[in-house]
């Protein structure tokens, strides 16, 4: 009896555990020797002194933080990012989805890695109040995207940060901002360029086995100015995405300026270069305004096919590959009104970062999508599918031809 009094004194001040239980039924129906005894008290003591170091290692952290609290306080800021989207599954983070690896992903890798975030807050975006200023799809580049959250102002942070990162992705760039600040709200207008060889624009019966030797005319550029030019202020863009209907109010977008710029050589092929801005996008809108005028312009649709596209009818609307596709700029403008000249806020202009964009541009960006096109030929396989389309008819009449034709699916339309 005095061995059990013994033993249970020794083990009241530790956890219950499962091990534990089972040994106290066991004393119930049959006396431990003293070698039993001896074994649960080691092993009581081990798993005690276990739960001890995790919890020491716990504050050992909570005080590291409460360190980095006290001498560098949490602050909202703006980070200006710059990326090669090719590899990535897009901007936005998927968690519970690690093998479609995305740009946030190794974003916010880089930033518990540097000490910019608690470890937690990798794991649960939302505290550390993180928003992208847009969303890039599959294989597109940026290089002026935007993105807000808090972290902790520490020595060098830019470099601390890029560290960390893969080549092909940079911070540029940052600003402190309001703490109400919300780079996807905040944010006025977003321009885009597509970079695309020319051959494009050739007419329908251009031999493309000779995409190199292309170039394109003046009258021809013209044109097609104009034809972007169509494209400007306000239409109901319910045929340039999916899943929308044509009485939503949110397919009704604002275009402020599209075009394309002077060709230029790369490679020995012939390439352009269109920039839209706008109010923002819906899921490959820009694509599809680039795919229709394309279309319009080799003949396979006449011009009036972009004014009834923006009826009430379902119309079959091409979308260009993504590969050209490039997020050049978010723009900030009602901010900066108002909070750019408080004295205490910068106005979120990232002109001192303007030759590290363009070098990036010219390192990572430009070279990924002119080695990829003459390589893959994206342009002009996609440029093959435009004969299955149907302009005259709506949607839903070209879906069931294309059934009854046994037509092959657009391969190359089903991604990003």
């Amino acid at each position: 009896m005095l061995q059990v009094r013994t033993l249970f004194s020794a083990l009241v001040d530790c956890r219950r555990n499962g091990a534990l239980f089972k040994f106290l039924c066991t004393m119930t129906s049959e006396a431990p020797t003293d070698q039993q005894t001896a074994k649960l008290l080691k092993r009581t003591n081990e798993q005690s002194g276990d739960s001890a170091e995790v919890d020491n290692k716990r504050i050992k952290v909570d005080e590291e933080h409460t360190e980095n609290e006290r001498k560098y306080p949490k602050k909202k800021v703006a980070l200006l990012l710059a990326y090669s989207g090719k590899g990535y599954y897009g901007m936005q983070r998927n968690p519970g989805t690690s093998q479609f690896r995305t740009i946030e992903d190794d974003l916010v890798s880089a930033l518990v890695k540097s000490g910019c975030i608690p470890g937690n807050h990798g794991d649960d975006m939302k505290k550390m109040s993180f928003q992208r200023c847009a969303r890039t799809d599959k294989g597109v580049s940026a290089a002026g995207q935007v993105v807000s959250l808090k972290v902790w102002l520490i020595e060098d942070i830019l470099e601390k940060i890029n560290e960390h990162l893969p080549p092909q992705i940079r911070v540029l760039g940052l600003k402190r901002v309001t703490q109400g600040f919300n780079s996807k709200n905040n944010c006025d207008a977003r321009t885009y360029s597509y970079m695309l060889p020319t051959v494009a624009f050739s007419p329908k019966d251009y031999d493309v086995g000779n995409v190199a030797a292309f170039r394109l005319q003046t009258e021809t550029l013209q044109r097609v100015n104009r034809l972007f030019s169509l494209y400007k202020g306000t239409h109901n863009f319910h045929n340039f995405t999916s899943q929308k209907a044509p009485s939503d109010p949110s397919a009704r977008r604002y275009i402020t300026e599209m075009s394309c710029g002077e060709p230029f050589i790369r490679n020995n092929c012939e390439f352009a270069v269109i920039n839209v801005r706008g109010q923002s996008f819906m899921l490959h809108q820009i694509r599809k305004m680039i795919g229709l005028v394309i279309a319009v312009i080799k003949g396979y649709a006449q011009e009036k096919v972009i004014e009834r596209s923006w009826g009430e009818e379902k119309v079959d609307v091409p979308k260009a590959p993504g590969l050209g596709l490039v997020l050049e700029m978010v723009h900030f403008d009602r901010y900066n009104k108002r909070f750019g000249g408080d004295g205490l806020h910068e106005r979120l202009e990232w002109d001192q970062q303007t030759e590290a964009i363009k070098a990036f541009k010219e390192a990572y960006i430009y070279p990924t999508i002119v080695e990829t096109e003459l390589q893959e030929g994206s342009m002009v396989s996609w440029m093959s599918t435009l004969p299955i389309h149907d302009f005259k008819a709506t949607a839903a009449e070209t879906r069931d031809n294309n059934d009854q034709k046994q037509i092959i699916p657009d391969e190359g339309n089903n991604s990003d």
